[in-house]
């Protein structure tokens, strides 16, 4: 077994994270570094190999490759092989410019909702649903399709957020813990969100997960967002992905004066202070975050003039 995949035992590293090391090893390192003895494995050789690799694979691949080699000659050096790790001395990798995240305004939510509703594909594959209740959480999209119904206290408008759909090589669909223990968390819903989510425990029996497959299993978080890139067509959309829904959830919450430290803990990013780590635990979070994103959700519905079902959500009739 090797190293990454006894971290992988062990809870420290995703199943993902090994496919990813093992697929860079073997198209990448390994072609360019194989051959060479570990003591001409020198610091202006993997310098040069890295800086050929950037230019000609990308930035992710040659961040992901250093990793890689840092991890294998780091091993070297704790058996002796080396007196040190040649790829802590490589330069840093750095890229173009990131662009500014993207969010989704007020107008073009409800325009993508209603893309979504009058697209027979996309409510054969239950995307509407799925959309409403990653834009009411921010959660990402292999979180979404976790959530089981166990998961949910719609009487006290809570969801429980510890669990994401991977899928593993050799193995499949693989429903696992959350990355970090801040990324467990449980959410308050928005008051839309819980209106649709009773209308879906109505229709489906309210029993395994709240976005399953056709045959009511786990559902493969990239089957789901390729039929999200066919929903959104290459014309007004062709920007959004699953992870807009995320940004623009954080973005609503940020207008509508929540701290940056509350939609952190809503999205279940890392960064929390030993206080919230240490004495709060798994915590539910206050009503700021759910009213935002149901404040959103009517001034949408109120600006929309083809709409007239109040605060009912998509495919339920406010009469």
């Amino acid at each position: 077994m090797s190293r990454v995949e006894q971290l992988v035992t062990l809870g420290q590293r995703s199943p993902n994270t090994a496919q990813l090391y093992r697929i860079t090893l073997d198209s990448h390192v390994l072609p360019a570094l194989g051959e060479l003895r570990l003591r001409e494995v020198t610091v202006p050789r993997l310098d040069h190999v890295i800086q050929t690799m950037q230019l000609y694979k990308g930035t992710a691949t040659a961040k992901v490759s250093r990793t890689v080699l840092s991890g294998l000659l780091g091993l070297a050096v704790r058996y002796g092989a080396i007196p040190s790790n040649p790829a802590r001395d490589v330069g840093r990798i750095t890229g173009a410019a990131r662009r500014a995240p993207r969010a989704l305004t007020v107008e073009e939510r409800q325009s993508w909702v209603r893309r979504l509703a009058a697209d027979p594909a996309a409510r054969r594959k239950d995307l509407p649903d799925l959309c409403e209740f990653m834009l009411a959480t921010g959660v990402r999209i292999g979180e979404a399709l976790a959530v089981t119904w166990d998961d949910v206290d719609l009487s006290a408008r809570l969801v429980l957020i510890e669990h994401t759909i991977i899928r593993s090589k050799g193995v499949g669909l693989v429903r696992k813990t959350t990355k970090t223990e801040s990324g467990e968390r449980t959410l308050r819903l928005p008051r839309f969100a819980v209106a649709m989510l009773r209308r879906r425990k109505l229709e489906s029996g309210a029993n395994g997960p709240l976005f399953p497959d056709s045959r009511g299993g786990w559902r493969d978080p990239s089957n789901t967002s390729r039929d999200l890139r066919n929903a959104r067509g290459s014309d007004e959309f062709a920007w959004v992905t699953s992870h807009v829904f995320r940004k623009s959830a954080a973005t609503w919450m940020e207008q509508a004066g929540l701290s940056a430290r509350d939609v952190a803990d809503q999205l279940g990013h890392a960064r929390v202070s030993m206080t919230q780590d240490v004495y709060f635990g798994r915590r539910i979070l206050g009503e700021g975050a759910a009213d935002a994103l149901d404040d959103v959700y009517r001034a949408a519905r109120e600006d929309d003039p083809e709409d007239d079902a109040g605060d009912a959500p998509v495919g339920v009739s406010a009469g």
